[in-house]
């Protein structure tokens, strides 16, 4: 079995070394390249302001995370969720800066970039000079990302997933491998019955005349002549 997560992060800005902290947080699993109903889900109590330039992004106020837990409060849940499976993320630099800053803060080890997955960095090599933002990608693979009017760490993880199985091929990939299977499944166990009604000759006049003028050119004794008497 092969899990993977799917990861997304919302903050107050782009500056996690500078003092910008996270406030939604968000992971899928994927098990075999399908993405199942096991998520990690919540939002944070950044313990600062939240400017208006990242609330015009996410549409997250201060107010709406004031009671909400601090990054320590749920750090348990989020390690335990993840385990040291792969982890995927678009553009994962960024995510993984802010919450390696916030495992930092509170004396855990940081994640490795090792076994971080960057689907920014697989789209740009598929697609050279082509658009590679999460929203191109929808675009380009079909994905629906109707419900996405606002960045929101969930919405984005389970968009991402749907993506990243499509930058892999994981779509056609388990197609065709389903199919397969169900090709060696199939095996006939019915029983072999009569037509109602025959089935009408294919055979004209003319056609009959024409092989009956080539046996009798074929010499004295042809083959084909067994099959007439």
């Amino acid at each position: 079995m092969t899990r993977e997560i799917i990861l997304d992060t919302e903050t107050t800005g782009l500056d996690a070394q500078g003092g910008d902290r996270i406030i939604e947080i968000a992971a899928v699993e994927l098990i075999n390249g399908s993405m199942t109903t096991n998520s990690f889900h919540c939002y944070i109590n950044p313990e600062r302001d939240i400017p208006d330039s990242a609330f015009r992004v996410h549409g997250i106020s201060f107010d709406m995370v004031a009671d909400k837990p601090i990054f320590a409060g749920i750090v348990d849940q989020f390690i335990d969720f993840v385990g040291d499976d792969p982890i995927v993320a678009h553009n994962a630099e960024f995510d993984l800066k802010f919450i390696n800053c916030e495992l930092q803060k509170i004396g855990r080890p940081p994640i490795s970039g090792e076994r971080v997955i960057d689907t920014l960095a697989l789209a740009r090599k598929k697609h050279p000079g082509a658009s590679n933002s999460l929203d191109a990608l929808c675009t380009r693979y079909g994905v629906d990302r109707s419900r996405r009017v606002k960045h929101g760490a969930l919405i984005d993880a389970e968009i991402l997933a749907e993506v990243y199985i499509e930058l892999r091929g994981g779509r056609q990939t388990s197609l065709s491998l389903q199919v397969r299977k169900e090709i060696r499944k199939t095996v006939f166990t019915g029983a072999m019955t009569e037509r109602p009604r025959p089935l009408p000759s294919g055979v004209t006049e003319r056609g009959v005349l024409s092989h009956l003028t080539l046996v009798e050119s074929l010499g004295a004794n042809p083959i084909w002549r067994r099959y007439r008497e």
